[in-house]
């Protein structure tokens, strides 16, 4: 079970080494934008919405990463006080009961809007713009995806632990 655990790590590792190079791309593309607009009066509709799709890809599809590394926000108020034991129960809880039934929720409630913007290839947020909204919808599922596949990875080994 540990192998399977360490192949999802690996699918959310690999999708993190690709987006963050987002991050630097998103400030230049800003600077660009800024200088462009102040130096020069020029300005660009699509290049402004493309820092707003980089933005949501970066956060959208590393939130599963962000989940192995343990940087999500907690509500600690029991959990920093807590034993190890207990802790693990409350992962366990958290995994099956809070964060596994939100992820399917938001991929059936997301499903319909993401499939009907891939069949009319839905066009830019703004005149001028990406005409690519539909992998901007996309990016909904594919969190959710990424996000479970982690949540699966930190559950098999939560319940490998053997309670003493």
């Amino acid at each position: 079970m540990e192998q399977l655990a360490n192949a999802l790590d690996k699918v959310n590792i690999g999708v993190a080494h690709v987006v963050r190079w987002l991050a630097l791309a998103m400030m230049l593309v800003q600077f660009t934008i800024v200088v462009g607009r102040y130096a020069f009066g020029v300005n660009s509709i699509a290049l402004q919405e493309s820092v707003l799709y980089m933005h949501a890809a970066l956060f959208m599809l590393a939130a599963g990463y962000t989940l192995l590394v343990d940087k999500h926000v907690r509500v600690d108020v029991f959990y920093a006080k807590a034993t190890p034991k207990t802790r693990r129960r409350i992962d366990i809880f958290g995994h099956l009961f809070l964060l596994m039934p939100s992820m399917i929720a938001l991929i059936y409630w997301s499903w319909p809007s993401v499939r009907n913007s891939w069949a009319i290839l839905e066009g830019p947020i703004s005149v001028g713009g990406i005409e690519a909204v539909f992998l901007l919808k996309s990016l909904m599922p594919a969190f959710c995806v990424l996000v479970m596949l982690q949540s699966l990875a930190l559950l098999i080994r939560l319940l490998a632990v053997k309670e003493t």
